[in-house]
């Protein structure tokens, strides 16, 4: 077939799966306002539980999978997304198909047809760019929308996942609602907060360095602005009840603390506030006073878990400085001179103690350290991760259910850390897919090495394969360590140096 007969071909395929989505919303059936006890105690169908798994499959790991391949730019992105939109249309046909246990109109089933939205604008988007036309003016646009779209994948689908299992228990109605929200999205907020972090911490040294801001300044940052929605809708009503004064002053706590880790955070430096204020929300939260004492239990621990997760933060701040908060003052680094770092080591020393080769202890030493830091900078990201999943697990009616079916805290808990290892586990293999595929994978004949050594390109402690062409820096930059850039520099510092001495004599 000729190249361009494929071409058609492809751009076909695309308008007939878009009509396809289009012809799905004949599909959609408005759900019953009330029900009667009997359509609701109906057992569940083979039909819906296809609908739960396969929809759960595809937002929970199609797409997130497809998003990465697009960000690292492999081939593989376009024909995995299509996938998934083409699965999609046949979970969202089966979930309005499905027989057995009627279920009240709610917001999973608005959500889903909302969803349609953004699968459209990807869809079309992807057609468009793939008639490479309008290069100069509107492609450009097209390209950054696209991507915008395709990151709120995962978004979007949290969301919707969360919303079918509220729906499926019939959760958050009546006076519900507010506690619903409170644990849902703050424990939505943790896993997003331990995510965003453990993409820092592996991945995101080059980020953070273009940024000129440390990571405790965008902390801060998101704490201070997250407070003050808190200080002011966490009351209701005329009296104040004991949760109203402890959440609104949480709010307080967020903004005041905030403020203060935006101005220690200037210029680049490091700061603990941000890990102590977690450390003061898990306090406070592990003395929330319950009814039930399954659910004291588990807030408890909440509380420890996000405590814990406050201190490993501190200790890796302080003990594990990753390479963007360690080499300002001695200017190792061209683009950070205007850094501050209240941890980087502020003695002067001349160009000849700054460039001296490093000894091999010296170099084992550093090399210890830096595989602890590897092993331990996972700890806070995951403990967020956990106490995240164990907030949105200590809702009223979901503590209520468990109670009444006599099971105890110990086993829920457990249950609930299982949930944090496998959703941590697809969080740091969506990392690591992104350093391996596309423009990061490796290739028998082009194997990256740093000037000098004889290993593979490190960034954070994912391996980085592929060579650093000017293309790829802008998308995945290597950040060395200290000692490898302090001893790579060394060597032809002291080469100047030597030709110095020459002239001299």
């Amino acid at each position: 077939m000729a190249p361009a007969m494929v071409e058609i071909h492809h751009k076909l395929g695309y308008l007939t799966l878009f009509v396809a989505c289009i012809s799905t919303t004949s599909f959609a059936h408005s759900h019953a306002d009330e029900l009667d006890e009997e359509n609701a105690s109906k057992p569940v169908d083979s039909i819906l539980w296809i609908h739960i798994f396969l929809q759960g499959l595809i937002w929970g790991i199609l797409f997130p999978v497809g998003m990465v391949l697009g960000i690292s730019k492999s081939k593989w992105h376009v024909p995995l997304q299509v996938t998934g939109i083409a699965l999609t249309i046949g979970g969202y046909i089966l979930g309005h198909a499905h027989k057995g246990r009627a279920f009240l109109a709610s917001v999973h089933g608005t959500m889903a047809n909302i969803l349609l939205i953004p699968i459209f604008t990807q869809l079309v988007l992807g057609i468009y760019l793939k008639l490479h036309i309008h290069e100069q003016t509107l492609r450009p646009w097209a390209v950054r929308l696209h991507g915008i779209v395709g990151k709120s994948y995962p978004v979007l689908g949290w969301t919707q996942m969360l919303f079918g299992a509220i729906t499926f228990r019939g959760y958050c109605r009546g006076g519900h609602l507010g506690q619903c929200l409170a644990h849902y999205i703050m424990g939505s907020g943790f896993i997003a907060y331990g995510t965003i972090m453990a993409i820092l911490l592996l991945v995101g040294e080059a980020w953070v360095r273009r940024s000129r801001k440390s990571p405790e300044w965008w902390d801060s940052g998101v704490i201070m602005l997250w407070g003050i929605v808190n200080t002011f809708t966490e009351h209701r009503g005329s009296s104040w009840s004991v949760k109203d004064m402890q959440h609104t002053i949480l709010g307080i706590l967020w903004w005041a603390g905030g403020a203060l880790g935006l101005f220690l955070a200037r210029n680049n430096q490091r700061t603990v506030v941000p890990a102590l204020i977690i450390i003061l929300t898990g306090w406070a939260m592990s003395e929330h006073a319950q009814a039930l004492m399954i659910s004291t239990r588990v807030h408890a621990l909440f509380g420890y878990t996000l405590e814990l997760a406050g201190f490993t933060r501190i200790i890796e701040i302080c003990f594990f400085v990753p390479t963007f908060a360690s080499c300002s003052t001695v200017s190792v680094f061209p683009d950070d001179t205007n850094s501050d770092h209240t941890l980087a080591d502020a003695t002067p020393r001349s160009p000849r103690e700054l460039y001296a080769p490093t000894t091999d202890h010296a170099r084992e030493a550093q090399e210890e350290k830096n595989a602890a830091a590897k092993v331990f900078r996972h700890l806070p990201p995951f403990l967020l991760v956990s106490a995240g999943i164990l907030f949105m697990s200590a809702t009223d009616e979901e503590l209520d259910f468990v109670h009444d079916n006599e099971m105890d805290h110990v086993t829920y808990i457990l249950i609930m850390f299982s949930i944090s290892f496998i959703l941590y586990l697809i969080i740091v293999s969506l990392i690591n897919l992104y350093a391996t595929s596309g423009r990061n994978a490796s290739s028998p004949s082009t194997r990256a090495h740093h000037p000098g050594y004889d290993e593979d390109v490190m960034v954070g402690d994912i391996e980085l394969r592929t060579p650093l062409s000017a293309s790829a820096a802008k998308w995945y930059a290597r950040v060395p360590s200290r000692s490898q850039t302090v001893e790579s520099r060394g060597a032809e510092q002291q080469h100047i140096l030597g030709e110095e001495e020459e002239e001299e004599d």
